[in-house]
């Protein structure tokens, strides 16, 4: 597990991106309060996609629309996938498996 540092880092409703070993990883924090974690670039045109419009179940890539599944990664169009990383908030810190 590596720890991105505070949770508070995320406001709820939100996503913000962090650079983890090589690869950047987007993390959102549901109303719920609960975390989810993508691929921050959109394969298709590089959307940032902690930018994107996201609820509790989905994120919208902000250039261009593609929507995917914050759980699975799968893009619900058909198109390419992003990957997603178990997350968790532990003490009041983001803990993420790369």
């Amino acid at each position: 597990m590596s720890d991105l540092g505070p949770a508070s880092q995320v406001p709820l409703g939100e996503g913000r991106t962090f650079a983890v070993a090589d690869s950047q990883i987007a993390v959102f924090r549901l109303r719920d309060g609960s975390l989810r974690a993508l691929d921050a670039v959109c394969p298709h045109k590089g959307g940032p996609l902690a930018d994107g419009l996201a609820d509790d179940e989905v994120v919208v890539c902000p250039l261009h629309g593609a929507t995917f599944d914050m759980r699975t990664g799968a893009e619900l169009g058909g198109g390419v996938p992003v990957r997603s990383y178990p997350v968790c908030e532990v003490e009041g810190r983001i803990q993420i498996e790369t």
